[in-house]
């Protein structure tokens, strides 16, 4: 087993956020256990990608043994990011998996390789299933918070409005009021 730069056992805290105005935000995967206050870049679709597969991995685990399901599964707290938000690397894969034996999801992450480290930074980061349930219900609000989606091509929508490829030059501009 290859050693993690950052591993954080049963954390206190896992969330997602994005900071910045809307079509220019900046994505954030931020877990605390004790003192130690971790946070990671990362892409849009990256986090709803992780939103995603949390959602498939508990909605599995449920299936397969319904004693796992239990009423907390939506405990919500403050979701919101930590100050200060200093990334340690950007977000280059995640992967996730779960520990039956403790009962925990873990999240693996991969950094990109920078010119200056021969070595990839990674982190690994294990939470409860309530932990998660929050993490992927409160990320998939995060991402719906941006811009509205094109209902033709699936683009976003800026602002001052987007031309649509699929309406093949026809009918006006779209903007965010439809």
């Amino acid at each position: 087993m290859s050693e993690f730069t950052i591993d954080l056992d049963a954390v206190q805290r896992i969330t997602t956020g994005a900071v910045g105005p809307k079509g220019q935000r900046t994505f954030y995967v931020q877990a605390r256990r004790s003192s130690q206050l971790v946070t990671l870049l990362a892409e849009k679709e990256q986090v709803r990608a992780l939103a995603d597969a949390t959602s498939r991995l508990l909605d599995s685990l449920a299936e397969k043994n319904p004693r796992l399901s239990t009423s907390d599964d939506l405990l919500v707290t403050d979701m919101s990011l930590e100050e200060p938000i200093e990334p340690e690397f950007r977000i280059g894969q995640m992967g996730l998996g779960y520990d039956s034996d403790r009962d925990l999801v873990v999240l693996l992450v991969q950094g990109f390789n920078s010119e200056e480290e021969e070595e990839v930074p990674t982190a690994r980061f294990s939470a409860s299933r309530a932990q998660m349930r929050a993490l992927a219900s409160h990320t998939a609000q995060v991402v719906a918070a941006g811009r509205p989606i094109c209902g033709n091509c699936g683009r976003p929508i800026d602002p001052f409005g987007h031309f649509c490829p699929h309406r093949n030059g026809h009918g006006p501009v779209l903007t965010p009021e439809g």
